[in-house]
């Protein structure tokens, strides 16, 4: 062996003696989660996720003691569990009442006086309580949104507003509404493309919030610019998309929906300057499906036609193309899926809004003219309040939490995640390496691996370092003692 080759040698053995140390620690995480018991096996049957809604009851007119319902747009529930449906058919609102396990018929609002006379609704299509205490309906084909008191006496009529911006043939028919804390009401109007009209509290105009950018690819703008005039006007037009649904938060956070053609996000949380601060979790998707066949009765991206903020970040939105309900963390994580299209119970024709009371969601369904009603199973209350005590920061409750959920559905990745995320805001690195492992949690795991690494490497240093010592003492011992051998044999 050369001089430079025992140089060099001795001065990569301590350094890869580290690598080896660094990269064992892996093996540490290998360990399994002792209280876990797998609910699938490849050789025995399947056990199936737990369902984390299933049907209780359907609510129609017929049910509640009035007339049926005729193309219902729209509900919105109250804290204390008044339900308010828009019969768009019927030009009415159904007002009821829940006590004993359901809900019960109280009244209809069929009008209001206005300047002593009385007047009445035409095809209204949505509905909101603000946190005052008022009832903001749109009144789609009178083209205005009316404000009531509870008792049912006029407050507001936003009506013709007014800007530089509107086109001459600008037509206001408002078909969502929803109002913030200060009376600002956010409306969805038909035909507006621009984003959603803001008023401020005396029923101005103050311009649009959550505007979606839209993104031509360079290749649309050359085909566009060698277009003729005739091409480009049976070309797809470039405008921002639609929005479909809207609610509100505690926080004055707005949730709307819109459709998305590619399945990539069709819901958006929007600040007091209308910018999307939404978190979006594994796989970068908010939309419904992530996966879709794109043709077919039932093809396509989910059309997400309504959204309901519930509590403690979760909220849940329903989609228009296969009639399912997805239910999102306030880290953007898919929860949990329930729903579908059919004739079966707990299945829609067309569904068209989503509300949700105590443990309870409701869906609207206007071809039916039904609301249906979904209670929560214990593996979903489970999740629910995993959920809300992780965001409430109580982490050690919320593991508990989590391991009864994985009794239930030891295949549920988030509760490992949740698990996981616990034990690294503790400082149980090398705990929280195996459960974010059994998550598939490659970020979080990358940072609790670090951390670990980190932390063995602090604690054994002094004894790697040691061995590296001794070994390079070794080898220049060595190499003296060889040289000195050779160069006796040299002289005999």
């Amino acid at each position: 062996m050369k001089k430079r080759d025992s140089i060099l040698m001795m001065i990569m053995i301590p350094f890869l003696t580290i690598a080896f140390f660094v990269n064992g620690i892996q093996v540490l995480a290998d360990d399994e989660v002792p209280y876990v018991t797998y609910n699938f096996d490849y050789w025995e049957d399947i056990v199936y996720t737990p369902a984390a809604y299933l049907p209780d009851s359907n609510l129609s007119g017929a049910v509640i003691g009035t007339t049926n319902f005729s193309s219902p747009q729209d509900l919105c529930v109250t804290e204390d569990g008044i339900l308010y449906i828009v019969d768009t058919g019927n030009n009415r609102i159904v007002v009821c009442n829940f006590y004993s396990g359901t809900f019960h018929f109280v009244r209809e609002i069929t009008g209001f006086d206005h300047n002593g006379s009385k007047d009445t609704f035409n095809g209204p299509s949505g509905i909101c309580i603000s946190q005052n205490e008022r009832i903001y309906i749109a009144d789609t084909n009178n083209k205005r949104v009316v404000a009531l008191e509870m008792d049912g006496t006029l407050y507001q009529i936003i009506e013709n507003p007014q800007s530089e911006s509107f086109s001459d043939d600008f037509e206001f028919k408002p078909t969502k509404v929803t109002v913030d804390y200060a009376d600002r009401a956010y409306v969805i109007a038909a035909g507006v493309f621009e984003g959603i009209m803001c008023f401020d509290a005396n029923g101005e105009f103050t311009g649009y919030s959550g505007t979606i950018n839209v993104h031509i690819t360079p290749i649309e703008k050359i085909w566009r610019k060698f277009s003729t005039k005739a091409q480009r006007a049976r070309q797809t037009l470039f405008i921002p998309t639609e929005f479909t649904g809207v609610d509100i938060d505690q926080k004055g956070f707005i949730y709307a929906t819109n459709i998305d053609s590619e399945g990539t996000q069709s819901v958006r949380r929007l600040n007091p300057r209308g910018e999307d601060v939404i978190k979006k979790g594994d796989g970068v998707k908010i939309s419904g499906d992530k996966f879709f066949i794109p043709v077919g009765d039932y093809g396509g991206a989910s059309h997400i036609v309504d959204v309901v903020y519930r509590e403690h970040g979760i909220y849940s939105c329903i989609d228009s193309t296969r009639g399912r309900i997805f239910t999102y963390d306030h880290e953007g994580n898919l929860l949990y899926i329930f729903g579908g299209l059919g004739s079966q119970s707990g299945t829609f024709k067309t569904p068209v809004a989503i509300e949700s009371y105590d443990d309870k969601i409701l869906a609207l369904d206007a071809q039916r003219g039904e609301v249906l009603c979904f209670k929560s199973t214990e593996y979903g209350q489970l999740i629910n309040d995993a959920v809300s005590l992780r965001y409430d920061g109580d982490e050690k409750q919320a593991v508990e939490v989590w391991k009864k959920v994985l009794n239930l559905n030891a295949n549920f990745e988030l509760a490992y995640v949740g698990i996981g995320k616990a034990y690294l805001s503790s400082g149980d690195n090398k705990t929280a390496m195996k459960y974010l492992k059994l998550g598939m949690d490659r970020e979080y795991y990358s940072i609790a691996y670090k951390r670990y690494r980190n932390e063995w490497l602090k604690e054994h240093l002094n004894m790697i370092l040691t061995a590296g010592i001794v070994i390079i003492g070794g080898s220049v011992i060595f190499n003296k003692v060889r040289k000195h051998r050779k160069g006796d044999k040299k002289y005999e």
